[in-house]
């Protein structure tokens, strides 16, 4: 996954560094993220999106058209990144917090099985219990669905917690 850790810069607070276990465990646990890529007007563009991860990937679901599939065909290279818990500490001018951020290739040509199952990953993360309505769904939508595979190149948590008294 890190073989390219030179071209990303270190997290500047080594002491908020979060284990790499922990920030997969967010990652994988996490509602949605944002997914943040380089604009076809130069501008950066991020979007909030639900996902899925599974064996090193994170899947996404879309429309077959939009703006985002045009930033992704001119450059596929982007960065997700989770939120997971946050306490603003009020008059303590600081915030507990855990994050993580992923950076990695989207790949936007999957075949009709990865994304029938990318599918079946992202329904039975948001609607468990449900497997029998989300296969007609899925099937009713399949060809106005388009699913986005990102393969992680490089990973990293942080997090913030202050010690209690």
């Amino acid at each position: 996954m890190d073989n390219n850790r030179s071209i990303f810069y270190p997290v500047r607070r080594q002491d908020r560094l979060w284990s790499e276990t922990s920030a997969r465990k967010l990652l994988d646990t996490g509602e949605f993220g944002t997914l943040s890529m380089c604009g076809t007007n130069g501008y950066g563009y991020g979007i909030p999106i639900s996902y899925v991860t599974e064996n090193g990937s994170i899947y996404f679901h879309c429309a077959p058209e939009g703006y985002k599939l045009m930033c992704l065909q001119a450059n596929n290279r982007v960065c997700f990144t989770v939120v997971g818990r946050t306490h603003v500490i009020s008059g303590g001018f600081t915030t507990e917090y855990e994050s993580v951020m992923v950076f990695g290739k989207i790949d936007i040509n999957l075949s009709d099985e990865e994304k029938r199952h990318a599918l079946e990953l992202l329904s039975a993360k948001y609607n468990p219990g449900f497997e029998e309505r989300a296969a007609r769904y899925i099937a009713g939508s399949f060809a106005r669905t388009f699913v986005l595979r990102m393969d992680i190149e490089h990973l990293s948590g942080k997090m913030k917690k202050l010690k209690t008294k």
